[in-house]
């Protein structure tokens, strides 16, 4: 069970090293200017490997579940499926359900824990392989795998090693799992914060906020939603930026200020120097050429 591009690798190592059954993931969504009936990431690998695929709105119901009995399966193997299970899946097949969480349990269970790790300024997150039950990512763990967090890690490049993380814990670990060679820990509860969903408008700077703070923003919101400001009444996204020293220390918080051709934006604590930039309906451009075609950005207030 699976859905965006994070599962791939967990079924591409399942499909290498396991017999899959079947696949179920999310249906097909508009996508596009034409609004045109896209599938999911992993029903394209599982229809390029003649695998069966089942797109259920829902498996809420006990009769939804039934193609999930036809096919009898030794384990489920989850990887951001986007529904929740409830027990009638849970406890359909004999070593139940396997979930591969982008997080280091307990810390960061919910649905968006490579983002909250970005903006907590984790030193570290991992992937774990858990038994799911019917709490939110509170089922006991098999194993971890831990890797640091860089500072020009971004929401892309973390889930693209994450993944990857994934999909090696499967092929190590899933055979000894089955065989009942490796035990499942409890989480410690005490321990765990929770990582909800991000939401759009999550994506707007807050330029009284640190300009570490806003760093981690920048690379968390990346590429979805987007960290984004206004200037002029415009959306202004920032695509690219580093922390740096205050280019002026009487600036206002998201005041625009030019040093030797560089941009800078004044944060409640430091400054950013802006790398790359895009405006509503623009192409993305670097610093140095959006400063060439407004020359009155300088000086200006973003987010005012």
């Amino acid at each position: 069970m699976g859905t965006p591009d994070f599962a791939v690798p967990s079924l591409q190592t399942l499909i290498q090293t396991q017999h899959v059954v079947g696949v179920v993931t999310q249906p097909d969504k508009p996508a596009g200017r034409g609004n045109q009936l896209r599938p999911s990431p992993v029903k394209l690998i599982a229809q390029a490997a003649n695998i069966s695929v089942y797109q259920p709105k829902s498996l809420k119901s006990e009769e939804a579940a039934a193609p999930l009995r036809a096919w009898q399966p030794d384990v489920i193997v989850v990887a951001a499926f986007g529904q929740i299970l409830r027990a009638h899946v849970l406890d359909l097949p004999p070593h139940g359900c396997l979930n591969v969480h982008a997080s280091l349990l307990p810390r960061w269970r919910g649905a968006s824990p490579i983002q909250h790790a970005l903006l907590a300024g984790d030193a570290q997150t991992g992937v774990c392989l858990m038994q799911m039950d019917v709490g939110l990512d509170t089922g006991p763990v098999y194993v971890c795998e831990a890797t640091p967090i860089t500072a020009e890690d971004t929401a892309v490049s973390l889930h693209d090693r994450l993944a990857n993380l994934g999909a090696d814990l499967l092929r190590q670990h899933l055979p000894t799992i089955l065989s009942g060679q490796l035990p499942a820990n409890r989480q410690d509860d005490s321990q765990s914060t929770y990582a909800p969903m991000i939401k759009k408008e999550q994506g707007i700077i807050d330029w009284q906020q640190s300009s570490q703070h806003i760093d981690r923003h920048i690379r968390a919101m990346t590429p979805w939603p987007g960290a984004y400001t206004t200037w002029q009444g415009q959306v202004l996204k920032i695509l690219r930026a580093t922390p740096a020293a205050p280019a002026q220390a009487v600036a206002r918080p998201g005041q625009v200020l030019e040093q030797n051709g560089r941009l800078f934006v004044h944060c409640g604590i430091g400054s950013i120097q802006l790398g790359e930039v895009q405006l509503a309906g623009k192409k993305a451009m670097t610093a140095a050429d959006f400063l060439r075609g407004h020359a009155h950005f300088v000086g200006g207030l973003l987010g005012d």
